[in-house]
């Protein structure tokens, strides 16, 4: 299951607000607090996703990706006292079309709070996935054609599909897999390496 998917059961309807500059605040309080539960099971804390971008229309929900070096390093009780909620379902992210991927690449555990809304993707240090989130948002945030790009994306398809949310992510998910493929020539152009933490 996505987790566009996931959020398609937590929310009736997407909304997508202009950036709004108090995300990276609210994701530095969020960090510290997660540094300070987690210690050193945590490698990387890193804001990711759309309100991580400077700029960029977002939906109004924090991505964070927390770094381990397994995925069965004992987190969940200490990430359920913050008021986090573990998703079984939620075992792996999506695979771009044409690319061969090994599972375990896309393999995390996810988690999730209401209020503020804060989507958790763990992820093992140096899989497909961990560096990909990262990847992304470098890459739009470098890029504003790319990143304008995005947010007329979002913006149209939350237009059309209202109440409508798997289409909306069924359309969004292979567009944005497009887009990104510049972000792949744009990485070794620019001798691209993943960032230290965030927090």
């Amino acid at each position: 299951m996505s987790t566009g998917l996931l959020y398609t059961a937590l929310v009736k309807e997407i909304v997508i607000h202009p950036y709004n500059p108090l995300w990276p605040a609210q994701f530095a309080s969020l960090g510290s607090a997660l540094r300070a539960t987690l210690g050193p099971h945590a490698l990387a804390i890193h804001h990711i996703g759309s309100t991580s971008v400077p700029g960029l229309d977002a939906k109004d929900v924090l991505d964070v990706q927390l770094t381990v070096t397994r995925l069965d390093v004992p987190i969940r009780v200490p990430l359920e006292n913050l008021g986090f909620i573990y998703r079984e379902t939620v075992v792996r992210d999506h695979c771009p079309p044409g690319q061969t991927i090994r599972p375990d690449d896309l393999e995390k555990r996810y988690y999730f709070r209401p209020e503020p809304r804060v989507h958790l993707h763990v992820r093992q240090d140096g899989r497909y996935n961990q560096r990909y989130a990262l990847l992304c948002r470098d890459y739009l945030r470098a890029n504003p054609m790319a990143r304008d790009a995005y947010a007329e994306i979002k913006r149209q398809l939350a237009g059309y599909f209202p109440a409508d949310q798997a289409a909306y992510y069924a359309i969004k998910d292979p567009v944005f897999d497009t887009l990104m493929a510049g972000a792949f020539i744009w990485a070794e152009a620019t001798n691209w390496s993943v960032p230290s933490t965030d927090a």
